[in-house]
């Protein structure tokens, strides 16, 4: 079990020559790798799990840290240019801790800080802290020449946009050409993808600095299912995420494996942003992926309408939910975050990005008022999200609130298996948590619909209510057993997978999803399939061609139950600006129909599990956000009730473990 205590901090201020020497040396031995020996590099990932980060010191924590974090490419670096100088300032030193992207970009502008010194900062922290956490797969072997690169354009006079400057991470399944992107599988280990996915270029050039990829549940969690399901956060490459505000494995005998005793959420990771290793990260979301790690990390995020940020290039699930989006500590960091990745134009290789209009500038930060809560029409979806209630055929409600893991109110991973999507509603600490948010919002001057049901959730007729309707998933819902659940992911995975393989060219490892399965089973004992994968193996059965029109029915039923009979009719009766749902827990039936949701960081509740932990064990507590939900292209609406409500509250803390 890993210990609860953390490292003493490193002292992060003005840049010494030893500690940019230091950081240099990270990157040198980072490029390194590239022609180290398999085995070698698996020596280095053995002694990474194994050294406790505070048994080292911060530059030796560093170096071992980043061995295992391998670049894939090793191109002549530009010559060291001298950063700009820094100006006398009186007051403490810049510090990345909890620093937001305003607060960065003043400092930037001011000459408090260069963007070669934020970097050096946010390797430090990722030195004293990666072994603890596990939040990055690669670190960009170049960051600091690209630092060093932002801070000469900004010395002439030349701003690329809202993030020059501003370290970003991505999930690993969003392609860069300058970094490998596993997608946290073994096949994929060594994949350096021909083509950067739109929104990596996007980011690039509004000035972004990509200093890492990220942690990730394995492929965006469709590999492993019934029976053995995949933990959240890990993968096969990486291994397992933890959680900084409980960075310790799950004690109880039953779930011993190395999985956390606080959830980090899934699939993309909001670890190394809650712990300040970069200033924001982009997630991607098929249902719950975004929202679900953002509400675990205590971060505000988006998940946007589907179409609104290309999915070109990320390694798909289904192009019918998938989307990417930004998690961070702000409403308004994820506002710019968005921004800068929606596209001015549309795709053409993503025909969804024709859906929405973009803010003027692609500027969302003006929609972001104090007042913004004022006069809104909120409506509060008691049945099933908050209040226990048992949907039709069932004899009680579906997902107790003591089966609720973390903090985490049922359903927050968004019908990734089986029937249904919740009914236990809130647990107590929950219920009252969410009673002061609405309490904040009718002080702000919302207008509370209460209750606002969602008529799909309370309808008693089996076929037409959502609960009763949820996602095929594992052994148990291999063909002939999936009458009663949707196959739109594990049809769409079969679908879009093969068609993300057939752009990778000559570059594929592989060449369809039953390579892929065929790879993993020879690949076993290398640790290629630690859970199995009964997910990929309930998607490699379906036939594109002869299984479409079973798609498009359940697709049809999934728009139905989720958005005509679902959102949109509760929306439009109550004349609603949003709904308002507790943590996650509304990502499963917003997904379906692509609509967006903006979630803030709220409050911390027990984490309690059942079974419980053993007797001893002094379970943190779990974050626990507020989501605002609303229907397609609503994210301007959305951003203005989030952030009144996060300007209202300011509830967000930092994680203890990692100061």
């Amino acid at each position: 079990m890993c210990s609860s205590r953390s490292p003493e901090p490193p002292t992060l201020g003005v840049a010494t020559a030893a500690d940019d020497a230091r950081a240099r040396a990270v990157v040198d031995l980072t490029l390194s790798l590239a022609n180290t020996p398999a085995v070698e590099v698996d020596y280095h990932v053995r002694m990474k799990r194994l050294l406790p980060a505070a048994a080292v010191a911060v530059a030796v924590a560093t170096l071992l840290t980043l061995t295992t974090l391998t670049a894939q490419t090793r191109k002549p670096a530009a010559p060291a240019a001298a950063a700009p100088a820094l100006s006398a300032s009186k007051g403490k030193p810049f510090t990345v801790v909890e620093a937001t992207i305003p607060e960065m970009q003043a400092a930037l502008k001011a000459g408090r800080v260069t963007s070669r010194e934020i970097v050096r900062q946010y390797l430090q922290r990722i030195g004293t802290y990666e072994a603890l956490l596990h939040a990055a797969i690669t670190v960009n072997p170049k960051v600091l020449d690209l630092a060093e690169e932002r801070d000469r354009e900004r010395a002439a006079g030349r701003v690329r946009g809202p993030l020059h400057g501003i370290p970003i991470a991505l999930k690993d399944n969003v392609h860069t050409t300058f970094m490998r992107t596993t997608g946290g599988a073994l096949a994929f280990e060594n994949l350096v993808p021909p083509y950067d996915a739109t929104l990596t270029k996007n980011l690039v050039d509004a000035g972004a600095i990509i200093i890492a990829k990220t942690g990730m549940s394995e492929l965006a969690n469709w590999v492993a299912g019934a029976p053995t399901p995949m933990p959240a956060d890990y993968n096969a490459v990486g291994g397992q995420g933890y959680n900084p505000y409980d960075p310790r494995k799950d004690p109880r005998e039953a779930t011993f494996d190395g999985r956390p005793a606080l959830q980090t959420g899934g699939s993309s990771s909001g670890i190394g942003t809650a712990a300040s290793f970069w200033a924001g990260n982009v997630g991607s979301e098929t249902s719950g992926s975004i929202l679900s790690p953002a509400n675990q990390n205590m971060l505000a995020a988006i998940k946007p309408t589907v179409g609104r940020i290309s999915r070109w290039g990320v390694i798909p699930i289904t192009a019918d939910q998938d989307t990417a989006g930004p998690m961070a500590k702000s409403v308004a960091d994820v506002a710019i975050m968005f921004g800068a990745m929606e596209s001015a134009a549309p795709d053409p290789n993503d025909p969804a990005t024709r859906l929405c209009t973009p803010a003027p500038g692609r500027d969302y930060t003006t929609f972001l008022k104090k007042d913004g809560l004022k006069g809104a029409r909120i409506g509060i979806p008691r049945a099933s999200f908050y209040d226990a209630f048992t949907p039709p055929g069932l004899r009680e409600p579906q997902g107790a609130p003591s089966t609720s893991r973390a903090g985490e109110p049922p359903a927050a991973e968004g019908g990734r298996g089986g029937r249904g999507a919740g009914g236990g509603g809130l647990n107590a600490e929950q219920k009252k948590a969410m009673d002061e948010a609405i309490a904040v919002l009718r002080a702000q001057g919302a207008v509370i619909v209460d209750p606002a049901n969602i008529p799909s959730v309370v309808d008693p007729d089996s076929k037409n209510n959502f609960l009763r309707w949820g996602q095929c998933s594992g052994v148990t819902n291999v063909k002939g057993k999936d009458e009663d659940c949707s196959v739109v992911l594990k049809y769409g995975m079969k679908r879009d997978f093969n068609s993300w393989l057939k752009s990778l060219g000559a570059s594929a490892p592989l060449k369809s999803l039953t390579e892929l399965r065929e790879w993993n089973t020879a690949h076993a004992k290398a640790g290629a399939i630690k859970y199995g994968q009964s997910q990929l193996d309930i998607s490699d059965e379906m036939d594109v061609e002869n299984d479409r029109a079973r798609y498009e029915a359940d697709r049809a039923k999934d728009i139905r139950l989720s958005a005509a009979h679902g959102i949109d009719e509760v929306m439009k009766a109550e004349r609603l600006d949003a709904i308002l749902f507790p943590g996650a827990s509304g990502a499963a039936i917003a997904a379906k129909p692509g609509y967006p949701t903006v979630i803030v960081p709220f409050a911390l509740v027990p984490n309690a599990p059942t079974p419980p932990f053993p007797s001893g064990f002094n379970a943190k507590p779990a974050p626990f956000g507020v989501s605002f939900t609303g229907m397609a292209c609503s994210e301007p609406k959305l951003l203005g009730l989030a952030y009144a409500f996060e300007q209202a509250t300011k509830k967000r803390v930092a994680p203890p473990s990692v100061p």
